[in-house]
Parts: structure tokens; C-alpha cells; sequence
């Protein structure tokens, strides 16, 4: 298997549920169109973002099904599904669902409840993963803030490397650039290394990064693709404008409760993916009268991802 280094966009979409929190299927069609309308590569499926870690086993298949039938044609579109990691059996047989019905990679996080003592294991527990599927490529996810697993991933490089066939990167979201440039430099930059913190993309930037997967893409890609346009272009100060644009709208997620934020930015938008499943707390109805005037105040029409035309 030949690595390959994803560039530009790669979404972590919403898992679109019904008022009951049952899976709407139904609007993944919708859903990839409007990505691929606003110039994102792929997507990063039943991640944090997709809540992943809120649905079965069974629900995850049929997500990634839904998926895997909309984008089967579309060499430009990349679909990587997040296994989990709490239950190694688990991931497996996900792992081989996902082969089987053509994803295009996995993607498998630390376990989060028993955890691994130290990076060997955790090394350990990567080859478990990707051993059954070893012509397809598997992405490491490292996201301490939730997992609670914290070990340089320099370091599960050296222990994976050589050892693990299909072993293809990192999605890196962690706010440590010594790392994650030691990392893009390893072996001479051998491994894909996947940014995955929207707030600090343009720093990623400097140092190498060169594919980033985030939840924000969703609702708000073109802002993206003028950031990176605009540091290739070597216009640092128009880039960090649009980082700062970028914070700011991040912020809203946190004065308005986390990450089930994120829904309520896709319902402004016009593409209404339900609310999160509990633990999550979502928004009240007159919270969200109060999000709309901010997100208006942000000049969110201006840099908002845009709905394919009917």
C-alpha cells in the first residue's frame, strides 16, 4: 500500500438525526453535494463531531453506508470512517465493514475508559485495528482533550513504524507544534499528518501541514480556502485576518454550550442535521433567536459554505 498526503479540506460531518435522535439518512445525498460544491476533499465520518462515540455499532455501519454510496463513484472524495476505541472487537468488525463496502481509510482514537499505559500499547492496539484490513490505509486519531491519552505521537511513530503495513498518518488535533512538526518531518515526511484544529490552521500552515480535517469546514469552507489561498499566495496578513474571523466564530460554539453549536450553525445554513444525542447539551429554542443575531453580526453570509442550487 502507497501512502497518500491529503491536501486541503477534509470535512468531520455532522451525523444527521431526526427529532426522535434516530438517523435521517436521507439528507447524506444533500450533504455531500453542498461539501463537494464548496471545494472540500473528503470526509472524516462518526468522528467527535459525527458522535461516533453516541451511536451503535450498527448505527455507525449504516452511516457509513450511506456514505460509501453517494461518494463509490468520486476518486476526488475521500471517506474515512472513525472506528471508536473503546471496544477493540468492535473496531475490528467496523474496519472490515468499512472495506467492504469502499471506504476510502480508518481511523481509530486511544482507549478512552481502560487506557493504555503507555505508547507501546497503544501501538499495541493500533495493530489489532489495522491488522484486518491491511490494504487499507489507517490514520491514528489523536484528540487528548477527550481521550485523556496523551503521549507524543513522535514517539507512537517510532513505535508503529516498520511495524504496522497500512499504518498512514495522524489526525492531529492538539495544540503541540513541537510534536506535530517532528512528526510531518519523521522519516522523511513518510506519514500523513492531518491538522485538526481549525482555530490554529494558519500556524499548521507554517510549519507544513497541508491537510486539515475540521468540523467548521462544514459551514464555513470558503473561509478556509481563502486562508490557504492566501498564505500560498504569501499575503500573511490577509491570512491571519481570516484566521481571526475564523476564532471568532469558533467562539460561538462556546458561548453557546460546545460542540452541538455546530448543528445550529448547519441549521442557519439550511442543511438541518437534528440536534446531538445526549450527554450533549443543545441550545434552547430562544438561545438559538439570540445565536442567529450573532452569527449574523459575524458577517456569516459572507464566508458561509453554500447549498448546491436546486
Amino acid at each position: 500500500m502507497k501512502n497518500v498526503h491529503l491536501k486541503g479540506l477534509i470535512a468531520a460531518p455532522f451525523t444527521p438525526m431526526h427529532d426522535d435522535g434516530s438517523l435521517n439518512l436521507s439528507l447524506i445525498p444533500a450533504y455531500y453535494q453542498m461539501l463537494k460544491q464548496n471545494a472540500v476533499n473528503g470526509a472524516f465520518i462518526c468522528g467527535s463531531t459525527g458522535e461516533g462515540v453516541s451511536m451503535t455499532t450498527n448505527e455507525k455501519m449504516q452511516v457509513a453506508e450511506a456514505w460509501a454510496a453517494v461518494a463509490k463513484n468520486d476518486t476526488d472524495f475521500t471517506v474515512m470512517m472513525f472506528l471508536g476505541g473503546t471496544s477493540i472487537t468492535d473496531c475490528k468488525q467496523l474496519a472490515l465493514h468499512a472495506k467492504e463496502i469502499g471506504l476510502d481509510a480508518i481511523s481509530f482514537t486511544a482507549p478512552f475508559y481502560f487506557k493504555p499505559a503507555n505508547v507501546d500499547m497503544l501501538a499495541d492496539c493500533c495493530s489489532q485495528v489495522a491488522s484486518v484490513v491491511p490494504d487499507m490505509p489507517f490514520y491514528y486519531y489523536h484528540i487528548p482533550v477527550l481521550t485523556g491519552v496523551g503521549f507524543a505521537m513522535y514517539d507512537l511513530l517510532k513505535a508503529v513504524d516498520g511495524k504496522i503495513s497500512n499504518f498512514a498518518g495522524i489526525k492531529y488535533t492538539h495544540e503541540d507544534f513541537m510534536d506535530f512538526l517532528s512528526c510531518l518531518h519523521f522519516q522523511n515526511g513518510k506519514y500523513d499528518m492531518l491538522w485538526g484544529r481549525d482555530e490554529n490552521m494558519l500556524p499548521a500552515l507554517s510549519i507544513g501541514a497541508k491537510g486539515s480535517v475540521g468540523s467548521t469546514f462544514n459551514y464555513s469552507a470558503p473561509l478556509y480556502n481563502n486562508l490557504i489561498a492566501a498564505f500560498e499566495k504569501g499575503n500573511l496578513k490577509e491570512a491571519a485576518q481570516l484566521q481571526q474571523l475564523s476564532i471568532d466564530m469558533i467562539r460561538l460554539l462556546g458561548k453557546y454550550g460546545g460542540i452541538a453549536t455546530g448543528k445550529a450553525y448547519m441549521k442557519v445554513l439550511g442543511l438541518d442535521c437534528g440536534k446531538f444525542r445526549l450527554p450533549v447539551k443543545n441550545m434552547s429554542d430562544s438561545d438559538f433567536e439570540l445565536f442567529k443575531k450573532d452569527v449574523q453580526a459575524l458577517g456569516f453570509d459572507n464566508f458561509k459554505s453554500q447549498l448546491p442550487v436546486k
